[in-house]
């Protein structure tokens, strides 16, 4: 993993029992890196769902905690055993159900979409301090939703630990390094 930086690192999440994934806007479940994760985490023996969200920030959040609540019930656990997060939209719309009270054990922030392209004036934070679980975020070096050092002074407003990880790329890094943060993360 040439090239990756860790520049704030906190304690990762405890007792997993499984990780519950929502894609970026326009995409589906079956986005490439979403696929790429699942198909590490399951074969390392950890349980994910990946879940299609309706666009829209009105709805979005509320679905987030519709699928932890039955994903949790599936597995026969409380949402706090579960890690919720996604890709850019996924993972802002699972971070305000988490800001909003959803309890789980972590949250992934995947090329976490901070302001619009070239729009740092439209900043998407206002929730973040409200978050207190462990969070990892990863994102690519030349993002065009966030920059490094911007997500860093942002990510610093979360109550709960925090860990960013910068990988080569844009707002689509390649999946290889993705996958290893993540789990590296959760292990």
């Amino acid at each position: 993993m040439a090239d990756v930086r860790v520049l704030r690192a906190g304690s990762g999440p405890v007792d997993v029992a499984g990780v519950l994934l929502a894609p970026g806007a326009g995409a589906t479940r079956d986005n490439r890196t979403l696929v790429a994760l699942d198909t590490a985490l399951t074969a390392a023996g950890l349980p994910v769902r990946r879940v299609d969200l309706p666009r829209g920030a009105a709805a979005a959040p509320a679905r987030v905690r519709e699928e932890a609540d039955a994903f949790a019930a599936d597995l026969g656990v409380g949402t706090e055993r579960l890690v919720v997060g996604g890709r850019s939209f996924g993972g802002r719309m699972s971070s305000m159900a988490v800001a909003d009270g959803l309890a789980v054990a972590g949250l992934l922030l995947l090329s976490y979409p901070l302001h619009p392209p070239g729009r740092p004036d439209r900043l998407r934070v206002e929730h973040l301090p409200r978050i207190d679980v462990p969070v990892l975020a990863v994102s690519g070096a030349t993002d065009p939703f966030g920059t490094p050092d911007e997500l860093a002074t942002h990510l610093a407003t979360l109550a709960g630990p925090t860990t960013l990880v910068v990988v080569p790329g844009a707002h689509g890094p390649a999946d290889a390094p993705v996958v290893a943060a993540v789990r590296d993360w959760l292990t």
